[in-house]
């Protein structure tokens, strides 16, 4: 049975089910829904409503809503290479600190980042289209009043909350820096889920250059915070960790893609 991933391209929680499947080398289509309202439709249809958001995989005749839910399937599936560490000490670390970064530093990447793309059409295009598609990008420019209303509202974007994020943003790359052993990982002394993850949600602002799907470009804006991050030992980091562990990545054919 084929394993499927519905994905968005520019998500950094999709990247984290991407690497995921790619670190533990399993075939699999990529399937992409329109972004913005289709992708919702997707995913709750996919799940029978039980996420509104891609990722979604499906395995082994079942669908795993979740990039989180997804890496313990995966884990399940094909537990080599591990992404979660032997030691139980090890692995309850790496599994918290994998939630936070979920929970604090993925959420405010997503909204500092959409607060400085939304009101740059050709920036928000270059986002959700990293290959050309001027049917998708005609129709993108068309609704772009309504679209940035309907994200707004969902993730919370304005001036007070991306000021927020920001500084969400230095603390987690504090954290990590203070974090890092004589290893360069996070959590013992290979890699783990809380590498990946935590590198993985960094990537909207840092672009490492093995990262898939990365636009081609970004708001004049990000720019300044993009290099003071990537200047920092905890840029370096992330940029070492794609380098080591993400590899040369092929682009499979996306087969069956969906429009809803």
């Amino acid at each position: 049975m084929a394993v499927v991933l519905w994905h968005i391209e520019l998500s950094h929680y999709n990247e984290k089910a991407r690497w995921a499947l790619d670190c533990k080398g399993i075939p699999h289509e990529r399937r992409v829904p329109i972004p913005g309202f289709g992708h919702g439709v997707r995913a709750a249809v996919l799940t029978r409503g039980a996420q509104r958001r891609l990722p979604v995989l499906e395995l082994d005749g079942r669908r795993v809503g979740d990039s989180t839910a997804i890496i313990a399937a995966l884990e399940e599936y094909r537990p080599e290479p591990a992404l979660y560490p032997d030691d139980p000490a090890e692995r309850a670390l790496a599994l918290a600190l994998e939630d936070r970064f979920d929970e604090e530093l993925g959420p405010a990447v997503r909204r500092l980042v959409w607060f400085h793309t939304l009101p740059d059409a050709d920036a928000t295009a270059a986002a959700l289209f990293t290959t050309p598609n001027p049917r998708r990008e005609r129709l993108l420019r068309a609704t772009i009043p309504v679209a940035r209303r309907v994200v707004s509202a969902d993730y919370g974007i304005n001036a007070t909350s991306a000021a927020s994020a920001r500084e969400t943003i230095v603390a987690a790359m504090d954290d990590i820096e203070a974090r890092l052993g004589p290893s360069g990982y996070l959590v013992g002394g290979r890699f783990s889920v809380a590498d990946l993850a935590g590198a993985a949600l960094f990537t909207p602002l840092l672009a490492p250059p093995e990262r898939p799907y990365a636009p081609a470009r970004i708001a004049p804006s990000l720019l300044p915070l993009r290099e003071e991050l990537k200047a920092r030992p905890g840029g370096r980091w992330v940029a070492e960790m794609y380098a080591r562990h993400r590899g040369t990545w092929q682009r499979p054919e996306v087969t069956g893609s969906a429009a809803v």
